[in-house]
């Protein structure tokens, strides 16, 4: 049938996921880092998600499209519910792709805060959001162009001076080789290596074994990109000492 029906402007789209939480029927998903309709048929074409957009990349338009199927979309919610990480209250409404948490921002490093002649602490050097490999979409403004610092999740719980000497200057992405899918992080850093003109990469790891993947990770992601920069490895110690520092040409 011939109806109105969302269309997303793929060059346009940021992947911000804005529309995917403004979505009541869960018709809009993020995949590699842009929005899509996931079925024609979960779509009621009310244009909910229209005003969400802050690029403009989503419009109504009429075309021939499978109809809008209540009991479809029902089915389809039910088992997102079963999916969704779950609170000690219930489903968290904060799934990974379109909640508050993931909105990309982008800011000024802090300056540290100081008492009387005291300073209280030092100012991070973070200056955007989000900071997950999972959630950093590859078309991510603050990664273009970027000194790109891919750390393990214990680095800089381990490091005191992760900051001023890891941090500064450079965009994070953080994640666990351990825990996390490998495939899933090599695809997201191909990704970014074919969009995002990075310019460098510095790699901080944990001495642990598990951790030693995160390096390998990164460069598959090079290869199957086919793009070459330089990358730096740093392996800090469990009692907080950096161990090694390796770098490599492009």
């Amino acid at each position: 049938m011939k109806r109105k029906i969302v269309h997303i402007d793929e060059e346009k789209c940021n992947g911000c996921g804005e529309c995917v939480s403004a979505c009541a029927e869960g018709a809009i998903e993020l995949a590699h880092g842009k929005a899509r309709l996931v079925a024609e048929r979960y779509c009621d074409g009310l244009a909910a998600c229209l005003g969400e957009c802050p690029q403009g990349a989503i419009s109504m338009i009429e075309r021939e499209a499978d109809a809008f199927d209540p009991e479809a979309v029902e089915h389809h919610l039910a088992e997102q519910t079963k999916t969704s990480p779950k609170t000690e209250t219930g489903p968290s409404a904060d799934l990974p792709c379109g909640c508050p948490s993931t909105q990309m921002q982008t800011f000024s490093a802090s300056t540290p805060e100081t008492t009387g002649a005291t300073t209280a602490r030092s100012g991070s050097t973070l200056t955007h959001w989000p900071v997950q490999i999972k959630l950093v979409p590859p078309t991510a403004p603050f990664l273009k162009n970027a000194d790109l610092l891919v750390a393990s999740d214990c680095v800089p719980i381990a490091y005191p001076n992760f900051h001023e000497d890891l941090l500064k200057g450079k965009v994070v992405m953080m994640g666990c080789p351990k825990f996390d899918e490998t495939n899933e992080y090599v695809e997201k850093f191909a990704d970014i290596f074919r969009t995002a003109d990075i310019k460098s990469v510095t790699v901080a790891i944990m001495e642990v074994p598990c951790c030693a993947k995160m390096p390998m990770i990164v460069r598959k992601g090079m290869e199957v990109a086919a793009k070459a920069m330089p990358i730096d490895i740093v392996v800090v110690g469990v009692k907080g000492q950096i161990l090694q520092r390796l770098q490599r040409a492009a």
